[in-house]
């Protein structure tokens, strides 16, 4: 999640857990401080980045490394506190908890968190919640303010706490429950046209839960479902797009795309524009602006051949995007315009699909 967000969990659990020692103030602003920790290892990045894309969120997010550091760190904490000093066990506990929660949030989100390193390496994903979502924010965001207000711990502002975190776990409940319902609702869709893709995930477009983007890939083409929570199934629109698999490295000791296919556990594609080839995860970012596309090189006779590897920015038009989002949000069945050369629907891609040797994808 972002990092206001990371700060005001953090600042929320610190108050929860020492606010009637050291008051509302300083507990917040302890919590908020541990609760940002773990993100330091940006400050650690590799000169390559796809490595670094890999990478990111690993040990310093581990529960167990933040177990190991609960007693140094909490023991810096009571040392700035006379009030602790007799309050280890309490002292440790908020340290943790501020350490822990930030990684439990972040394996929310699609990008995925390292959990349980270094005994399971794999980064754990569920992908329910989208990295900026005021409505999650929000609550704690007040909460957090007003600890900064307070000169000590009030029975009403532990009510106003109570009320914020109480409403953003509901939130991230409702995201995951959100997020069953749509991927049923998009397994369906398919199936009703006998389209059975390989695997699909669900994630919410920007700053909110009530439209998904469900990802799905079909051999060498993925789709862009837009799935909204409340709505009849007309109302989702679809977008296709070729994967171009068939592009393979010239040096078998290039390992760039097979890296961030391993990584986006298959959700990968290949881009190819003015000869530039570059690979992206699917999983994050709009179509064609993905939050992670790495160039590799420029194509030569349908063969990859390596360039230095750099990562591609672009945001695309911002205006338009949230024009389309509003206009879905508030019911009404629109085109995004990004994806526009892309728009298709789920009996013609049907067909399409059921034809042999023809492309797929618009």
């Amino acid at each position: 999640m972002d990092s206001v967000t990371q700060f005001a969990l953090g600042a929320c659990v610190g108050v929860a857990v020492l606010g009637r020692k050291i008051g509302p103030a300083r507990a917040a602003l302890t919590g908020g401080a541990l609760g940002t920790l773990p993100d330091l290892d940006v400050f650690l990045a590799h000169d390559d980045p796809i490595e670094s894309f890999v990478r990111h969120r690993g040990w310093t997010h581990s529960l167990f490394v933040h177990a190991a550091l609960t007693p140094v760190l909490g023991e810096i904490v009571r040392r700035f506190s006379k009030a602790l000093e007799g309050e280890r066990a309490l002292t440790w506990l908020s340290v943790f908890l501020c350490l822990a929660t930030h990684a439990l949030l972040d394996a929310c989100t699609i990008y995925g968190t390292r959990l349980f390193w270094p005994f399971w390496t794999e980064p754990v994903s569920m992908g329910s919640i989208f990295i900026i979502d005021p409505l999650y924010t929000i609550p704690l965001l007040v909460a957090t303010i007003w600890a900064f207000c307070s000169r000590q711990w009030t029975p009403r502002y532990g009510r106003v706490l109570t009320i914020g975190l109480g409403l953003s776990s509901a939130y991230l409940t409702w995201a995951l429950l959100a997020q069953q319902f749509v991927t049923g609702k998009a397994n369906d869709l398919p199936a009703s046209h006998d389209v059975s893709p390989d695997q699909v995930i669900a994630t919410p477009t920007p700053f909110n839960t009530l439209l998904w983007r469900v990802i799905g890939i079909d051999g060498d083409t993925s789709f862009n479902l837009y799935v909204p929570v409340f709505g009849r199934p007309e109302k989702s629109t679809l977008y296709t797009y070729q994967r171009n698999l068939h592009i393979k490295p010239c040096s078998p000791d290039d390992d760039r795309i097979a890296r961030v296919a391993e990584f986006s556990h298959g959700y990968y594609r290949i881009m190819v524009q003015d000869g530039a080839v570059s690979v992206v995860d699917l999983r994050m970012g709009l179509s064609p602006n993905y939050a992670f596309r790495f160039k590799l090189g420029h194509l030569d006779a349908g063969t990859l051949v390596p360039g230095p590897t750099q990562r591609a920015e672009g945001r695309g038009n911002i205006g338009e995007d949230i024009d389309w989002l509003l206009a879905n949000l508030s019911g009404t069945v629109a085109m995004r315009p990004a994806e526009a050369a892309a728009r298709t629907d789920l009996t013609r891609y049907a067909a399409l699909a059921a034809a042999p040797d023809s492309s797929r994808a618009c």
